[in-house]
């Protein structure tokens, strides 16, 4: 505050900041005790010519901000900190065709804000999201960016139909289903990657049937509604730059066996079988086990003329030749802003991230146009758009050897050497040579995305307002993958292998909207919305194969010797209509009814509509006479909701249809095969929706004027009809036939936690917990349905999903070192024996999220964590086989710990050929605990003065560093407890072949002008 001639003509100045200290646009100045009111410009200054007399007392309230009542004491400009309102009542939600006052919801609604998130270093959103919401679950399955990320909203219902959550894009319907094609070991990459982050305002997880119900078929899995940047009417032009730069690395690795320790162990693994083969009368088996494969220093040759004579006091580390520092980079600019009659958002983005292998890495660049202009003081129109260009740079990890990076380095024996003494490169037991593979990979996919609707809404009559849109989600997908000669997959004879497929996905949306709003009397209040949707999708696929190359300088397929191609194509059409009803009377009973008709042309003739219908209601405890003057309580509200959901997305357009195929052919030995069709798909004119019931009983409690809130839910979902590929006997032709054939059923509870821990005039400390906890269960299955490998996953009636089926082993004995199993009987084990030991799915999960603030400086800490779920730990079950595998699998350090003599306890048995101990490929020994908490973010920024800033003529700019991954607490043996081979969602919890997530700093500067 600076004094003119006298006190009576002051000139107070300031500023005002949010929490981490970058300047609040627009916010309200008011002198007290005076008529003076000024708004805060773009750098969150303001200023007032007054005749008031020292101290000046001014009052400052912001949308979505507590009031601040700050009093001038000095001459000098003041910083006004202002903190986001604890008491969040009045704050505008999105819900399903509309918006609603959060006090105002009689369903269970989590909002994230994503700028809280936004510098986490992951390609997709989504994975952005973990423990920041209740009841949504997310774990990123791998560390190579742009991969798919595990989603679910309150458990899995389903098993062949999809169980990810409808997503929405300023009202978009987005394709969330990759749409690759090429072997990458049975990870798919994620559609959500095209979206820039940078983008996104705020993000809304509708979680119960009152929320979800209005989207009917396509809210049983959840909804999460994304909300991205628009301008502002009567606002000046808002530019803002963000850049950051920053590296990732690997957390902790597997320790492997070296070269001298790998020979011992193989030797001693020959000694024994040895005498157990003598000890038994195997004659066979004392001929196969008699020389030890080392003899001194070198691999005895008569037991591979493959290998040489490798030196095998050497150790080859070739986990250090995979993993890598991966470069991070990410620049975004932005311009916002608008008069009377338009507001505008432009977004222009770059993004590049490594992988935490070589040579993978993810590109995106995007552009975002928003535009909302008022025709009239009845109409306005506008435009979302949404352009972008990721390119990836993909690998095979996951399962399979041939072409997988991973278990090239990981699962080749650690003595055995890459090239010859020629400089020939060398590769075992069916993996590629990794030196081979990072040079020369070529697999990499360009996806072309746009997304983007046109609205235009008309204010009819006063509380009337119709809208209609249309929308486009446009996917132009692009693979591409060489594998040259050097290559297991273009080795001779087939002499190079290309392959090239594009995919085009297409979905219109048109959508009409009629809603009412009005009250009767003083204290009642109504709405209404009718509309209805057309969506058609159209999915087309060419694809082309090569082999035969004259050199490895020839890629295009034009250049192959032989050359193959395919077409295909898919078009599914949905017809639906829907309304909702809700009733406010004094703001303190609440109710709010739905019901949606779908129609769809993937079902039978007499079973394509599906009838939704919801009802929820809440009770304001808060507003009733015998709690209003109770000052404890600041809030207290009973919900309760039940409604009915469908599912009808991951199966076939043509599920219910009978198909025949004509690529078949009759042998005709004079002039070669002749066309001719075969049967594809058996009908089923009775294949229906899916349908899921679920029941919610939720409390909202404010406390202590909202410093501390509190919102919990509890649920139970029912699924039938499950949408299921029946087994049939083969004479008939075919393996399965589509049906409705299961009951599965989820209840859980969750409970989110905010707390204003500390507020002082310069410190504020506020956090938020969530815990959320789900049982899941198949309650009726016709059969038991067995996944993956060795059938070690199983889904079957009594049971949750993702359950693993093992021989549990009980302990090794100390006398004799052999395993014993439960249900063993003479040295066997009956399939009768294995049992369901765990299943992938945590008993609870969550998030813990702290952020502090002090004179420019803010920081936020993010924990997220996950208990009680299990992991088949696939890496060790090749890596520990007792020296059985040396051809195939290297062996990890902890066959170290083997048993080697009477008395000695231990769970790692003694090596031998013979016996259970390593015969028995179910093994529960290889089932771990999963549990773990995550240092998931760490960020620490500095916002300079807004003196000094002011002297630049820019609004703000804050300096801040990023950290990810820096910290895990798990008993998993493995370097990442969410790993997962494949991204095919009826199996979770296996780990093998897949790249952790990587840790990550970086540091960026955001500047506002």
């Amino acid at each position: 505050m600076s004094q003119t001639d006298n006190d009576h003509n002051i000139t107070l100045t300031g500023t005002v900041v949010d929490r981490t200290g970058q300047p609040l646009y627009g916010a309200t100045v008011h002198l007290q005790h005076t008529t003076h009111e000024v708004l805060t410009d773009r750098g969150g200054r303001f200023r007032f010519l007054t005749g008031q007399k020292i101290p000046a007392i001014v009052e400052v309230s912001f949308v979505g901000y507590e009031t601040r009542v700050d009093t001038f004491n000095s001459f000098d400009p003041i910083r006004i900190q202002l903190q986001e309102s604890a008491n969040r009542l009045n704050d505008v939600v999105v819900v399903g065709y509309g918006t609603q006052r959060r006090k105002d919801l009689t369903s269970s609604i989590s909002s994230v804000k994503q700028a809280d998130v936004a510098a986490i270093p992951v390609a997709s959103f989504d994975a952005q999201l973990q423990g920041k919401a209740p009841g949504l679950q997310i774990n990123s399955n791998t560390g190579t960016p742009g991969d798919g990320v595990f989603v679910r909203i309150r458990g899995t219902t389903s098993i062949n139909a999809d169980n990810n959550p409808l997503y929405i894009i300023d009202g978009v319907f987005v394709n969330n289903t990759s749409l690759q094609s090429i072997n990458t070991g049975g990870r798919e990459t994620s559609p959500l990657a095209d979206l820039n982050p940078a983008d996104i305002e705020n993000v809304e997880v509708l979680k119960d049937a009152s929320a979800t119900a209005i989207y009917g078929s396509r809210g049983a899995n959840g909804v999460i509604i994304i909300t991205t940047k628009r301008g502002r009417f009567n606002s000046p032009p808002k530019l803002s730059l963000d850049v950051s730069t920053g590296t990732n690395w690997a957390p902790k690795l597997w320790s492997l066996t070296t070269g001298p320790q790998h020979a011992m162990l193989e030797n001693e693994f020959y000694e024994n079988s040895y005498a157990d083969a003598v000890a038994a009368g195997n004659a066979a088996g004392e001929a196969k086990y008699q020389t030890p494969p080392f003899t001194g220093s070198v691999w005895n040759p008569t037991a591979s003329t493959k290998r040489g004579t490798p030196d095998i006091q050497k150790t080859y580390d070739r986990l250090d030749q995979l993993f890598r520092h991966g470069n991070l980079q990410n620049y975004n600019l932005s311009l916002s802003g608008g008069n009377k009659e338009t507001q505008y958002y432009f977004g222009a983005g770059f993004t590049h991230q490594d992988a935490d292998i070589r040579p993978l890495y993810f590109e995106r660049g995007s552009f975002k146009f928003n535009l909302d202009q008022k025709v009239t003081d009845w109409l306005q129109v506008g435009t979302s758009n949404n352009f972008s260009r990721t390119y990836r740079k993909q690998g095979r990890a996951g399962d399979g050897p041939d072409g997988g990076l991973l278990q090239s380095a990981l699962h080749t024996p650690t003595y055995l050497p890459p090239f010859d003494s020629t400089g020939k490169p060398l590769n075992y037991a069916g993996f590629d040579n990794l030196s081979i593979l990072i040079e020369y990979y070529d697999v990499h996919t360009i996806s072309l995305r746009y997304i983007g609707n046109f609205y235009a809404e008309a204010q009819l009559l006063p509380g009337l307002k119709f809208r209609t849109s249309w929308s486009l989600d446009y996917n132009n997908y692009n693979e591409s993958q060489y594998w040259n000669n050097l290559t297991q997959d273009g080795a001779p004879p087939t002499n190079g292998l290309a392959t090239s497929s594009l995919t085009q996905n297409t979905t219109w949306i048109d959508e009409q909207t009629l809603s009412y709003n009005t009250r009767l009397g003083g204290k009642n209040s109504i709405g209404l919305v009718i509309g209805n949707t057309l969506q058609s999708n159209l999915i087309t696929n060419t694809s082309a194969q090569g082999t035969g190359f004259p050199n490895n300088s020839y890629t295009d397929i034009s250049s192959a010797a032989t050359r193959t191609a395919s077409q295909s194509w898919t078009k599914g059409n949905l017809a639906s209509f829907f309304g909702r009803f809700d009733y406010n009377y004094a703001s303190k009973y609440f109710l709010e009814a739905s019901f949606r008709a779908d129609g769809s042309s993937k079902f039978g003739e007499d079973n394509k509509w599906g009838y939704f219908p919801s009802i929820g209601g809440s009770w304001r405890l808060k507003n009733e006479s015998f709690l209003r003057n109770v000052k404890t309580i600041s809030d207290l509200k009973l919900r309760a909701s039940y409604g009915i959901t469908g599912n009808q997305n991951g199966i076939s357009n043509f599920a219910a249809l009978g198909l025949w195929s004509g690529s078949s052919g009759y042998p005709d030995n004079a002039s070669g095969d002749q066309p001719g069709t075969s049967p594809q798909q058996l009908a089923n004119k009775d294949l229906k929706w899916e349908r899921t019931a679920q029941a919610n009983i939720g409390l909202d409690l404010g406390l202590f004027q909202d410093r501390i809130t509190l919102n919990a839910n509890i649920y139970n979902k029912r699924t039938t009809n499950v949408l299921l590929a029946l087994p049939i006997p083969g004479v008939t032709g075919f393996t399965s036939y589509n049906s409705n054939a299961g009951i599965i059923s989820n209840k859980g509870y969750e409970i989110g936690l905010s707390t204003v821990n500390l507020k002082t005039h310069g410190l504020t400390w506020t956090s938020n917990f969530s815990v959320s906890g789900n049982v899941n269960k198949v309650v009726y299955l016709p059969s038991p349905i067995y996944e993956y490998s060795r059938d070690w996953v199983v889904m079957q009636q009594g049971s949750p999903m993702y359950s693993f089926w093992l021989y549990k082993q009980l302990y090794v004995d100390p006398k004799t070192g052999a395993s014993v199993f439960q249900g063993e009987t003479n040295g066997t084990l009956p399939t009768s024996a294995r049992q369901i030991l765990g299943n992938a799915m945590p008993k609870f999960f969550g998030g813990f999220n702290n952020n502090f603030s002090y004179a420019g400086f803010d920081l936020g800490i993010l924990f997220s964590y996950q208990y009680g779920n299990k992991v088949m730990n696939l890496n060790r079950f090749f890596g520990e086989g007792g020296g059985t595998r040396d051809a195939n699998r290297v062996m990890f350090a902890d066959q170290l710990n083997r048993w080697t003599h009477q008395g000695q306890v231990t769970d790692v048995p003694r090596e031998t050929a013979y016996g259970l101990s390593y015969t028995t490929d179910q093994n529960s020994r290889f089932m771990e605990d999963g549990s773990f908490i995550r240092l998931k973010d760490l960020t620490v920024g500095y916002t300079l003065p807004a003196s000094l800033t002011g002297k630049w003529k820019v609004g703000a700019i804050r300096l801040y560093f990023v950290g990810t991954n820096l910290w895990l607490h798990t008993k998993y043996t493995g370097p990442d407890p969410e790993a997962n081979t494949t991204a095919t969602q009826t199996i979770q919890g296996l780990d093998l072949g897949t790249p952790p997530q990587p840790r990550a700093v970086q540091f960026g500067i955001n500047a506002t002008i």
